[in-house]
């Protein structure tokens, strides 16, 4: 055995002793951020001394007024630049995903969907589509060849053809 295991209470004390060390370097943290923190707010906001007269006021409440457009146009800048590295650090990670060439394809389970359900879907629940291919069709007229008067042929078709109201104005017609 050319390792030594160590003992549970020596392990304990190594590691309440780091605890300590970690416990003392984040309360130095914390008070050089707070003194940081002073720091800046003493070198960019000086001690507030509010003035007697009128005038003085509003000069000072302009003067506050222009800090504040300066700050909030510090502030549009750096959020518009948060934004855009994000978005180029977005485009960085597709790239990188697209040049491994690793990705995994899902696979696509093959589902039974009407015409009419596959554009619904596609463009949303707002445009009614309905897929009647045959309303779009041109209507054509089938040519009913007209049968000759003078040809003899069944005489039951004639009384057929003469009887109902059809038929009567067919007879009045042919007379006139």
């Amino acid at each position: 055995m050319s390792e030594k295991k160590m003992s549970s209470s020596r392990r304990q004390h190594l590691k309440s002793l780091l605890l300590q060390i970690a416990h003392g370097l984040l309360e130095e943290e914390a008070d050089e951020a707070e003194k940081e923190k002073q720091r800046y707010m003493e070198e960019n906001c000086p001690d507030l001394s509010l003035p007697g007269r009128m005038q003085e006021l509003q000069d000072l409440c302009r003067k506050l007024h222009q800090q504040i457009d300066v700050v909030d146009e510090q502030r549009y800048d750096m959020e518009s630049k948060v934004a855009k590295s994000n978005k180029e650090i977005e485009d960085l990670k597709i790239k990188i995903q697209d040049l491994k060439g690793k990705f995994k394809k899902p696979v696509l389970k093959k589902v039974r969907m009407s015409a009419d359900a596959m554009l619904q879907a596609l463009l949303g629940s707002k445009h009614k589509v309905s897929l009647d291919l045959r309303a779009n069709l041109k209507q054509v007229k089938k040519e009913v060849k007209e049968e000759e008067k003078d040809a003899v042929g069944d005489w039951r078709k004639n009384i057929e053809d003469k009887a109902g109201m059809d038929g009567r104005k067919k007879m009045f017609e042919s007379e006139a």
